[in-house]
């Protein structure tokens, strides 16, 4: 690879929107890899992820994005703190929206309209729809927010994704290889494995634990054959560790065993996985251990 080759398009796509709207989704669909984790749980996404796309003639850069919301503590201002960060490079935006949201009440709305790139406004879940609504939603979108472009998809039917993939590219201006052309991510292995376990927890746990959980890859040793991994999560309370473990440590092997599945297709090759549970009460408006977790 060249790293002086001048790209037809080349640059970077910052994906912002409200929680839920399907942006990890999105970012997954366009790669056609599983990098961002996805739940139905709003907050999912905590950090700023940066998806690798390459061909002869591009690169894109994009970037996925925490959900838009108010802080309620230190972890969110954080997260809102990555979100402020993806305006700041962005070649193109690429505005979420979820067809039954009241995305209209975002305050990340305004500062779109005020921004000088090019802003796609995405409509996303268009198959459980109806036409009616999609048109009106429009020419909300029109009048609120005037984006340069609008476009009704369906990320899970992967319905018009190439079409916005194609539109991504027309906006964005020649430039270099800004990553090596294999690059899938930004990010190392041990967040990958750290995120792919979280997921794992906001799938199978209920009301506060998901939201008070943290994972940190302590060992990740990796060979031709195994990829020996071992990591700690860590919650607020020693009522949430009790609830996390289980009856006799049932829940937390169950975790264990889904996320070494998760990470056994990604890596492809056998993974051995050890998980810790300790308290670190109220992490989320500790500054140190914030820094400490990668919230910098």
């Amino acid at each position: 690879m060249d790293p002086n080759k001048i790209l037809a398009h080349s640059g970077f796509v910052s994906i912002i929107g409200r929680p839920n709207a399907g942006k990890s989704t999105l970012l997954n669909a366009l790669l056609g890899e599983r990098l961002s984790i996805v739940t139905h749980k709003a907050q999912t996404t905590r950090h700023r992820i940066q998806g690798i796309l390459s061909g002869d003639d591009y690169q894109i850069v994009f970037s996925d994005t925490p959900g838009t919301l108010k802080p309620a503590h230190k972890l969110h201002e954080k997260m809102m703190g990555f979100v402020n960060e993806s305006f700041a490079d962005a070649d193109v935006f690429v505005y979420m929206i979820d067809l039954d949201d009241k995305w209209e009440d975002d305050e990340f709305v305004q500062k779109l309209k005020k921004m000088d790139k090019p802003v796609i406004a995405v409509l996303n879940k268009m198959d459980v729809s109806t036409p009616e609504v999609v048109n009106e939603r429009m020419e909300q979108v029109k009048e609120l927010l005037a984006p340069a472009h609008i476009l009704a998809i369906s990320v899970l039917k992967k319905f018009n994704v190439d079409t916005l993939l194609d539109l991504i590219k027309s906006l964005l201006p020649e430039g270099p290889y800004y990553y090596d052309k294999e690059q899938l991510t930004d990010r190392s292995e041990r967040f990958i494995a750290a995120e792919m376990i979280r997921e794992q927890i906001m799938t199978a746990y209920q009301e506060e634990v998901p939201y008070n959980v943290e994972v940190v890859i302590e060992s990740f040793k990796d060979n031709a054959k195994i990829l020996k991994i071992e990591a700690t999560i860590y919650v607020m309370r020693d009522s949430q560790k009790a609830i996390l473990i289980g009856k006799g440590g049932s829940k937390l092997k169950m975790i264990g065993s889904r996320s070494r599945h998760t990470m056994e297709k990604f890596w492809a090759k056998q993974v051995f996985l050890h998980t810790f549970v300790k308290v670190k009460e109220n992490w989320r408006n500790d500054d140190g251990l914030l820094k400490q977790f990668g919230y910098e």
